[in-house]
């Protein structure tokens, strides 16, 4: 993924930060997302929640369920539903091993981040997790916590 210094295109819209926490990512996909006018204005302004949300295969096709868009004010009209399905494009072969993965037990499809990318193209990331219990938790802030105690000496001793 290109960084926000080298292409001024590139904008993180939603970022779904709990994830990594609560889930272990063993691999992650970068979909298109089918948005409607209005809500892609609502984006460029930053209003987007992807963090109570979840994707899922149903028919051959990927959803994204419950992820919210802010109404755009100046679309009064012809504005849209904040919390409808939309619908993910990814290829073929992606979507069929998202769906073996997600069959086995524990498995499920978490949206990482919503960004624009160097294009302007709104693409979501998901990742194929499985749950963490609370004692996978606590080994993930143990190693967290040493790596900060660790910086911070290593800052200290020069």
């Amino acid at each position: 993924m290109a960084k926000p210094k080298d292409n001024p295109n590139y904008k993180v819209i939603a970022e779904n930060r709990r994830a990594r926490y609560d889930y272990a990512i063993e691999d992650d996909v970068e979909c298109g997302i089918i948005l409607q006018g209005s809500e892609v204005k609502s984006l460029r302004v930053n209003s987007a929640n992807v963090a109570e949300s979840y994707a899922e295969v149903k028919d051959g096709e990927l959803w994204l369920v419950n992820s919210y868009i802010a109404p755009y004010e100046a679309a009064k009209t012809w504005g849209h539903e904040e919390r409808r399905r939309r619908k993910l494009l990814a290829s073929k072969k992606e979507l069929m091993r998202m769906w073996s993965d997600t069959q086995r037990k524990g498995m499920t499809l978490v949206p990482l981040v919503l960004y624009f990318n160097h294009k302007g193209f709104v693409k979501l990331k998901i990742g194929i997790a499985k749950g963490k219990q609370n004692h996978d938790k606590r080994a993930s802030d143990a190693k967290r916590d040493w790596g900060r105690q660790k910086q911070r000496l290593l800052r200290h001793s020069d």
